[in-house]
């Protein structure tokens, strides 16, 4: 089969820490052109409370939407803008920061497993200094496709074309075009995947193991493809990974924190007026 997507290659996730002192697994590639639009990808994963009762108390954010995935666990957004929404087992919440947005994601709940991602992507140029917005879908929102030869598609983002069925996610609002699809598969079960062709693709593995061409990728690794229409993916395990595809953003990437612009002279703009209160008056 011709253009069929091949690994790259693999990055390995690595233990960290954010907010206040919630454990991660991340995988970051702001300076990797191979993952815009997608910057960063975060995998939040324990059963000890101790790990993420802190939460993300409020902090800043300017240059970038945030897409958080919760698989397992309760937590609540707030936002200097006046809103709350609460992320629950199977839902999404996207917001976009562009030129300002202070907010907070805290646990509700108080003992139990969390299983989650938060995921951050790039805004072009045009988008960095517009208004911030938020969006939050529940579990019964996420488009989802069951089959005994495929496994659980639940596609977040965007649109995909999935063994010849057209599957649309309920978040159309991204700055550029992309997709963002679950897939939860058990031993030899398949998919095939259409993408468009100058996307860049990635793929993360959070469970078992997977088969991308003739490379294996493991749990906790995730795969930059090469270009192509189409990406199979074969699970060699029960097994879990996340799809993304996006339209990549051919503009500098200057990062700090949590700020992304386009220049030093941005982030240090961003700074000063984080600084002196502007972002609350947004």
């Amino acid at each position: 089969m011709s253009n069929v997507r091949t690994i790259n290659q693999i990055i390995r996730a690595h233990a960290t820490s954010d907010g206040d002192g919630v454990k991660i697994q991340r995988v970051a590639g702001f300076n990797n052109a191979q993952f815009s639009p997608f910057l960063m990808v975060d995998e939040l994963k324990s059963d000890q409370r101790a790990d993420y009762v802190g939460g993300f108390p409020p902090h800043p954010h300017r240059g970038i939407e945030t897409l958080t995935y919760m698989m397992k666990g309760h937590f609540q957004h707030k936002d200097h803008m006046g809103n709350v929404g609460e992320l629950r087992s199977g839902g999404a919440q996207w917001m976009a920061a562009g030129r300002g947005v202070i907010h907070s994601e805290m646990p509700i709940m108080e003992e139990g497993e969390l299983h989650g991602f938060q995921i951050w992507i790039n805004q072009p140029a045009r988008d960095k200094m517009k208004p911030a917005q938020y969006f939050d879908f529940q579990p019964e929102a996420i488009t989802e496709h069951l089959s005994e030869q495929v496994g659980l598609l639940r596609v977040l983002a965007g649109s995909i074309i999935a063994n010849d069925l057209v599957l649309h996610g309920p978040l159309d609002k991204t700055g550029v075009e992309l997709s963002v699809t679950d897939w939860r598969a058990n031993q030899g079960q398949t998919t095939s995947l259409e993408l468009q062709e100058q996307f860049n693709v990635m793929v993360y593995a959070y469970k078992g193991e997977l088969v991308i061409g003739e490379q294996r990728l493991k749990q906790g690794e995730l795969a930059l493809l090469s270009k192509g229409e189409r990406v199979i993916l074969e699970a060699q395990a029960q097994s879990g990974a996340l799809i993304f595809s996006g339209q990549p953003i051919d503009e500098p990437v200057v990062h700090y924190g949590p700020f992304v612009m386009n220049s030093m002279q941005e982030i240090e703009q961003a700074i000063q007026d984080y600084n002196s209160g502007v972002f609350e008056t947004y």
